[in-house]
């Protein structure tokens, strides 16, 4: 599987950046196809069902990314899903999510899985250092504090997947914590 994530990636005309850019692989409907309507105002924008969301010309032209992200629409409504590139030497400071949790009542999750992620990459949740391996997927409670260091001198890239929990997603996730 990280080979063929890591091969999508390359193919991808992504050009310089500099700390942090985003490859937005799923977005809100309406920012993907200029020509729909924009959502009205909601309430609530944690919890993804303010909107309808569309893939990105990218995601369509990226088969095997395709197949992962289908994979979970078909249990549950994907909503944001991006390529996350941090540069070599960058940190990405301390911080929460309030919304990316499955305690939360009212929100998506993240799942994280890792494309590149060089020796001198660190993911420290709660001040603890998370080992993440390319094509791994991981769901990690972002409502408590993470920050990353990117001590190598490539970038480091990580494909998320936001959704809306639901009862699949829970025993998924609880049976994985089971395991470990």
């Amino acid at each position: 599987m990280p080979i063929k994530i890591f091969a999508e990636f390359n193919a991808l005309q992504r050009g310089q950046f500099e700390y942090y850019s985003v490859l937005q692989l799923r977005a809100p409907a309406h920012l993907v196809d200029a020509s729909l309507p924009f959502p009205p105002p909601a309430a609530n924008y944690a919890d993804g069902s303010w909107t309808d969301w569309k893939d990105t010309q990218i995601l369509e032209n990226s088969p095997y990314l395709s197949s992962i992200i289908d994979s979970f629409k078909q249990y549950t409504k994907v909503t944001l899903v991006r390529l996350l590139r941090l540069a070599p030497d960058s940190v990405v400071k301390e911080h929460t999510d309030p919304t990316l949790g499955l305690e939360i009542e009212e929100s998506v999750i993240r799942l994280t899985i890792p494309v590149y992620n060089e020796p001198g990459v660190e993911f420290y949740l709660n001040n603890s250092l998370v080992t993440m391996l390319p094509g791994e997927c991981w769901y990690l409670k972002l409502t408590d504090p993470h920050r990353v260091v990117n001590n190598s001198d490539q970038e480091r890239v990580n494909l998320t997947i936001d959704m809306i929990p639901n009862d699949w997603v829970h025993n998924l996730i609880g049976a994985a914590m089971e395991v470990n």
